[in-house]
């Protein structure tokens, strides 16, 4: 959905939850803050890793070596360059995605969406809520909840070829997985 059509659709009403009704394939971003009623431990660990704090690295004098050895300017303002913006905030481009910092701060750096799935549908009524908790998995699978994790959604950042920052070496999401990302808590109820 182009970003327009975003727009009309909330400003007339025929959007629910940021998703366009009657575009079940379209899932829209509702960010990390809603994801942290039910995971707060993980939460809690997110924010305190390198993807939390993505969208930082991009203000000027952050990383300055970092970014002069890689050729860009440590003195720009690289917060709203298209170029980064995809790699640096979750669901840049995409429906219900990261605008700019003043309209929707809390999709600026790499939030638990980015992994498991825009959570537009799958956090609606009737699905995983604070309010149903007898919720199964595979009906949120089916709505758009990513079911396992995979270097897929790593690689369209860590890949040397899109991403200046990258190692040389080839992106190795078995070790990178257990370095940063978050914590992993056991659920409270089954699913």
């Amino acid at each position: 959905m182009k970003r327009w059509a975003f727009l009309l659709a909330v400003a007339t009403g025929s959007m629910l939850w940021g998703v366009s009704a009657g575009s079940a394939g379209e899932h829209a971003y509702v960010g990390s803050k809603n994801c942290k009623k039910c995971h707060l431990q993980q939460h809690k660990s997110w924010s305190e890793t390198k993807m939390a704090q993505a969208f930082e690295l991009l203000k000027p004098g952050v990383a300055a070596e970092a970014k002069q050895k890689a050729g860009f300017d440590p003195g720009k303002d690289y917060t709203r360059d298209a170029q980064c913006l995809p790699c640096h905030t979750t669901g840049y481009g995409k429906p219900g995605g990261f605008v700019d910092i003043e309209t929707t701060p809390d999709l600026a750096g790499i939030g638990c969406e980015e992994c498991h799935g825009p959570g537009g549908t799958y956090t609606q009524e009737g699905y995983m809520t604070l309010k149903n908790k007898e919720y199964k998995k595979a009906d949120l699978v089916a709505v758009g909840l990513v079911d396992t994790v995979s270097a897929k959604q790593c690689l369209h950042c860590h890949d040397k070829e899109k991403n200046p920052f990258a190692p040389a070496e080839p992106f190795d999401f078995e070790k990178m997985k257990e370095k940063d990302l978050h914590q992993r808590y056991p659920l409270k109820y089954k699913h």
